[in-house]
């Protein structure tokens, strides 16, 4: 073993891990922990400390008093901003030790988070950093009789509960704008993946951040997730998952008049027209659908191929898919890890049993995967599925390394087979007619379409989505920034 995966190893393995809270680690006050396994083995691979109501209030309490007492909402944006690029920096100097843990923790081959995941995280802090130095939060307001200006403050307490699938990136980009803002946080990792959140952490410590500004509290999503997206005291609240998770933290925090921000499931489509580069789109694209395991909402699903370019695209993807080594995350020839628990890999085994019964057939047959000497891991084949649109496979989110394909004869097909989903997240078109392409990306109902690509990110472009996808705003943009700010109007007549 490398350096860096002796130091994850040691990380990960010692005593319990204990919650971050005031900037103090504590444990839990029930005693209780609970295991963290490796998706690759099976095996555990920690114990960690699981709070509940108890330690959220605590962390609730230890965000306010940071709020008001620490000087990181009232300090100027440039001082914030030097704090939050030395955690940039922290961020970057760890990064293979991070891309480590990340690995164990979700399975997802090593390459991936340190070529994309831990790099990526690091630039949004530098970006909502920079960004904050020079938004002007007053501006003036132009009417007649008299003087007016709107100001910007930060809310106080935002909660946020990360998922599992990308929980290091998910968490930067939630709490980078909120900390830019001059927001405090309180943080609920999932349960299966909770292990780079809490390094993170350590790292907060050494970059300077006061007390109480980052405070993360570890648990099962029913305790700890519930009592945050219900405590009175959060001001401002963000849930990334599932749409039926999704409704419960509204409505709780519905009832406490707290505005939340969802960021849901998908069921992206890609349209691919038959006057584009096959061979290479059929890359692209099973590189989306089999990037940590397909466990991305924002991946495509759906495959729509013109009827003329069916079977050439079929074969090309069904042989890319056949050449991925499916392995351990940690091994450095690794192209498909497993996914990231027994519960997901029951879960996407279940959805090929369902669609085949309701009429789908395999393109490439899917199913369980064995791994010499990694029995016990959490290991799917690679599937493409055909069929009706109205399939269960079709429609609903399998989080797995599944696609479903269909034909369209023309344009105006594709995007009514793209439009049947009542998911709104991200969506690509395929074509060397970029006047086709455009009219088709703004045909495609969701909150980001994609030309000739998918999975197309950069700092300053909103993501989001609409319909079961999510509401509340997006991330990535600069409005992203400004929802972590309360407008307040100040007004004086001049008669």
């Amino acid at each position: 073993m490398n350096s860096a995966q002796v130091e994850a190893k040691a990380f990960v393995s010692g005593a319990p891990l204990k919650m971050f809270i005031g900037g103090n680690w504590v444990p839990a006050g029930s005693g209780k922990t609970f295991e963290v396994r490796d998706p690759g083995e099976g095996s555990v691979l920690a114990k960690v400390s699981e709070g509940d109501e108890k330690e959220i209030d605590g962390a609730v309490k230890a965000a306010r008093q940071a709020f008001h007492k620490s000087g990181w909402a009232t300090m100027p944006a440039n001082d914030r901003a030097v704090i939050l690029h030395r955690l940039a920096d922290l961020i970057d100097r760890n990064r293979e030790i991070l891309a480590q843990i990340e690995s164990l923790d979700v399975g997802k081959p090593v390459a991936q988070p340190l070529g994309f995941d831990i790099p990526n995280s690091a630039a949004t802090f530098r970006y909502y950093a920079d960004l904050s130095v020079y938004m002007r939060r007053r501006e003036p307001i132009a009417v007649s009789g008299f003087e007016a200006r709107t100001v910007r403050f930060p809310y106080g307490v935002c909660g946020f509960i990360v998922p599992w699938n990308f929980p290091f990136l998910l968490l930067c980009w939630g709490i980078a704008p909120a900390l830019a803002a001059g927001n405090t946080v309180v943080v609920k990792p999932a349960e299966d993946t909770p292990l780079s959140t809490l390094y993170f952490c350590k790292l907060a410590e050494e970059a300077g951040i006061p007390a109480g500004v980052i405070n993360v509290v570890t648990g099962l999503g029913g305790g700890a997730g519930a009592a945050l997206a219900k405590h009175p005291g959060v001001n401002r609240m963000t849930f990334t998952g599932s749409p039926e998770v999704g409704r419960l933290v509204a409505e709780s925090c519905g009832r406490n008049l707290v505005p939340v921000k969802l960021e849901l499931g998908g069921k992206g489509a890609a349209v691919l027209f038959d006057d584009i580069d096959v061979e290479a789109a059929a890359d692209k694209l099973v590189g989306a659908i089999t990037l940590n395991a397909g466990q991305v909402c924002c991946t495509a699903s759906r495959w729509l191929v013109q009827e003329k370019i069916w079977d050439t695209f079929i074969g090309r993807a069904s042989s890319t898919m056949q050449s991925l080594r499916i392995g351990y995350g940690g091994e450095a020839d690794t192209g498909l890890g497993p996914v990231v628990s027994a519960k997901q890999q029951s879960r996407v085994l279940g959805y090929l049993e369902k669609g085949t019964k309701e009429g789908a057939s395999f393109l490439l047959q899917g199913g369980k995967a064995d791994v010499k000497g990694r029995e016990n891991g959490f290991y799917v084949k690679p599937a493409l599925l055909t069929g009706s649109p109205d399939n269960v496979c079709a429609r609903e989110e399998i989080f797995g390394p599944v696609a479903y394909v269909m034909r369209f004869k023309d344009e105006q097909q594709a995007i009514e087979l793209v439009n049947q989903s009542n998911y709104g997240l991200a969506n690509s078109v395929w074509s060397g007619d970029l006047n086709r392409a455009n009219r088709v990306a703004e045909a495609m109902v969701a909150g980001n379409s994609w030309i000739n690509g998918h999975n197309l990110f950069a700092h300053g472009i909103a993501y989001g989505g609409c319909n079961l996808s999510g509401y509340g705003g997006g991330v990535l943009g600069p409005d992203t920034l400004i929802d972590y700010l309360r407008q307040q109007s100040v007004v004086r007549s001049l008669s």
